[in-house]
């Protein structure tokens, strides 16, 4: 869809838009199709410095209906790594990471990372970032999430869970999610 170029520069009051401006508006910046993906289930991974893994079942699959639509992918992943409680993840479309910092060097570029209050075994964090990819394509896209160890050894990332995740009260499960939309340009 174009953006819409027939209605007026401004608004104002009492303003009253044709019936091809409002068609034309209809088109413009709209969401074309949403696809989401919740992971209530656990999922645990050893992890060397700087290593990541797909998170079994959080991935979204979509096919743009136009080469000039835009993705807005969002993912939120809850869980934690041993010895932290921080959890740190990569987006990757089709295998290729996207929405991460750049020139990393040595450091570990990842899409989204957060550490909660205190290191205790007991705590999850909870991670989100947002990122309107340009694909250019009309083909099936997929779009994966890693978890990934940012610590200084090899260690064992949890996620949806706590390190220990006794079965009691004090050891909260949480989820993790990824929604895909693909936004007319």
């Amino acid at each position: 869809m174009a953006t819409p170029t027939s209605l007026p520069a401004t608004f104002v009051a009492g303003n009253v838009l044709t019936a091809a401006q409002m068609n034309a508006l209809r088109g413009g910046f709209r969401i074309l199709q949403v696809v989401s993906t919740t992971k209530t289930d656990t999922f645990s991974a050893s992890l060397a410095q700087g290593a990541s893994s797909a998170i079994t079942g959080l991935s979204a699959s979509i096919t743009p209906t136009s080469s000039s639509s835009k993705i807005l992918v969002s993912v939120n992943v809850t869980g934690a790594i041993v010895g932290f409680s921080v959890v740190s993840f990569i987006v990757k479309r089709d295998g290729t990471a996207i929405g991460v910092g750049a020139s990393p060097g040595s450091r570990t570029a990842v899409s989204g990372s957060q550490q909660a209050y205190t290191s205790d075994s007991r705590n999850i964090a909870g991670a989100s970032s947002q990122y309107l990819d340009s694909p250019a394509s009309t083909s099936a896209l997929s779009y994966t999430v890693e978890v990934a160890n940012v610590g200084g050894v090899t260690r064992t990332a949890y996620i949806n869970r706590t390190q220990t995740d006794t079965n009691n009260s004090g050891f909260p499960r949480g989820i993790s999610t990824i929604t895909v939309m693909e936004v007319s340009a």
